[in-house]
């Protein structure tokens, strides 16, 4: 562990584009039509899911008749669709990321499919400030899972402990933090994290314009003080 911030990893659904309501709309339109039954709980059950794992989520939980590849597709074209007539990017999200790549290099890590990624970013004009991305399918477990944060940092050849990673999620921010990244919460107003798993968080933003660099330094200081004393990150 260095004295400084070495990179930071951005997670890419609700952290830098509002999301959450567009999957959960493309499976339930999946679901309904197709056979399957929707269920109170799944919304939260697959939040920080890989496609993989949600797919399988939607056959054998939900009851939709298809093999999860094709449910895989047919999710992914109706989230794609959706974005190419309006993608939903967050206040606040290509500053940040254009000005936090003046200073680090960045990855990213997200659930989301590939080719999600790639428009996302092609489509919102920042592909060219990520110097790596992951999906969540190139790995072997999606998130709580430290799995994609810890590939993350293996291409971009830091120490996870030397990174900030930006999520907003129950199940991210418990992924970053097993991961053993530096951990900003920028809290999810529509599906909320868990109370408990703010205490993961070494910085909470109510808003991308709070995230600067010396926001993010004083965050890893805070950190690497409390890894010293053998305590959780504070709330």
């Amino acid at each position: 562990m260095s004295e400084a911030i070495a990179a930071v990893v951005f997670d890419l659904d609700g952290v830098l584009i509002d999301s959450e309501s567009v999957w959960d709309a493309a499976r339930r339109e999946v679901v309904a039509r197709n056979g399957g039954r929707w269920q109170a709980g799944a919304t939260p059950a697959m939040m920080g899911m890989s496609s993989p794992e949600w797919s399988r989520y939607l056959h054998d939980q939900l009851g939709v008749p298809l093999e999860p590849e094709r449910i895989n597709e047919l999710v992914v074209a109706a989230l794609l669709d959706q974005y190419r007539r309006r993608l939903p990017l967050l206040p606040g999200a290509i500053a940040a990321v254009t000005r936090l790549a003046d200073r680090w290099p960045l990855g990213l890590a997200s659930s989301s499919n590939r080719p999600v990624i790639d428009a996302v970013l092609e489509q919102a004009g920042i592909s060219d400030c990520f110097a790596v991305t992951v999906s969540g399918e190139e790995v072997a477990a999606g998130k709580p899972a430290p799995d994609v944060y810890l590939a993350a940092a293996r291409q971009l050849a830091v120490d996870p402990a030397d990174a900030a990673a930006v999520e907003d999620s129950t199940n991210g921010l418990r992924a970053a933090a097993a991961a053993g990244m530096v951990v900003i919460a920028t809290p999810n107003h529509e599906y909320p994290p868990e109370p408990g798993t703010l205490a993961l968080a070494a910085l909470v933003v109510e808003s991308l314009d709070e995230l600067t660099s010396d926001a993010i330094e004083s965050a890893g200081r805070r950190a690497r003080e409390q890894r010293a004393s053998g305590l959780t990150a504070p709330r």
